[in-house]
């Protein structure tokens, strides 16, 4: 399938459902029920699930464009995640559930969108866990306007087979992909303004000092996007190794573009009526979540360590395979 033909759509479905002010409405305590409705009408929920079970049967490098269109829309709710669940969850022969579904990993970290999430896929360590989102007694990280949820309690419910890698891996690459797809936007939406603010009779963006951080944050996000692509197209069933990869090199690269973005911009990026911070306090949270760079640095060099070939060939193998 064509690229274009599965994105166009679903931007313009995004571009017209989240917008900017529908975003800050649901960080304000507003209901999601319509732009999830939305999204859950337009078919795209169900883009991974195999054909034989009613769903679309791509792959996650299929839709890793559509992750990234998410991410530079700020989207508030779980998508990409719900995407994710539904998959497994119909490889289980498990009825999905028809509101948002968030994946946790690990109940000791803060879980992206698990404030708005009707229902969560729970890594317990030898098996996954369908649970409502209310037995996890979500509440707020304490951060203005993040719809993160700190969660505890046990979870009860359906058990599904657990991926090798557990859902860990999964969960990183969907922040890579989300960070990839805020830089993109984040860049686009700097170099407009550089180009349009006028300081002493002419674009700020003439100045070459900020020519270097505009051409350092094209850089961090190309990286981002490389690194989003590599990770995903190996599956769900990701490889530590390669998620690793894809989560240090986004994780590293977002406070870089996040504070490009703000120098450039000035007192205006931190304004609530504008675009920029939606973004940014985005790349910060995604960031952390699933483990920050240093969590995957740690996982790459113990595997690194334990191998018995040459640091290249064990790219190779681990990495590129």
């Amino acid at each position: 399938m064509d690229v274009n033909e599965l994105l166009k759509p679903f931007v313009r479905m995004l571009d017209a459902a989240a917008t900017p002010t529908v975003v800050r409405a649901i960080e304000h305590g507003g209901s999601a029920d319509a732009l999830w409705g939305e999204i859950a009408e337009s078919g795209f929920l169900d883009a991974l699930v195999a054909e034989k079970y009613g769903g679309a049967g791509l792959s996650l490098p299929d839709i890793e464009p559509l992750i990234e269109a998410i991410g530079a829309r700020a989207v508030p709710l779980p998508v990409a995640e719900t995407m994710v669940a539904r998959a497994l969850l119909a490889s289980a022969r498990v009825t999905a559930p028809e509101g948002p579904v968030t994946l946790v990993a690990s109940l000791a970290q803060p879980v992206p969108c698990g404030l708005v999430a009707q229902a969560a896929l729970v890594d317990c360590g030898d098996a996954l866990v369908l649970c409502d989102m209310a037995q996890l007694s979500p509440r707020s990280t304490g951060v203005t306007n993040s719809l993160a949820a700190r969660i505890s309690g046990k979870p009860q419910g359906q058990i599904l087979p657990r991926p090798a890698a557990g859902l860990r891996a999964i969960s990183a690459l969907l922040r890579a992909a989300l960070i990839a797809g805020a830089a993109a936007r984040l860049c686009d939406v700097t170099t407009a303004y550089a180009s349009e603010r006028v300081q002493f009779g002419k674009p700020i963006g003439c100045q070459q000092s900020l020519q270097q951080m505009l051409a350092v944050m094209a850089e961090d996000m190309i990286a981002c996007r490389i690194a989003a692509q590599l990770g995903t197209s190996q599956g769900i069933d990701v490889p530590l190794a390669v998620a690793a990869t894809a989560k240090v090199t986004t994780s590293a690269s977002a406070p870089r573009i996040a504070s490009t973005a703000h120098a450039v911009h000035g007192a205006i990026g931190i304004s609530e009526e504008y675009e920029l911070q939606l973004l940014t306090r985005r790349l910060h949270e995604w960031r952390m979540a699933d483990g920050s760079e240093g969590y995957w640095s740690k996982v790459l060099g113990q595997q690194r360590l334990a191998a018995s070939v040459t640091s290249v060939d064990w790219i190779r193998q681990a990495v590129f395979s």
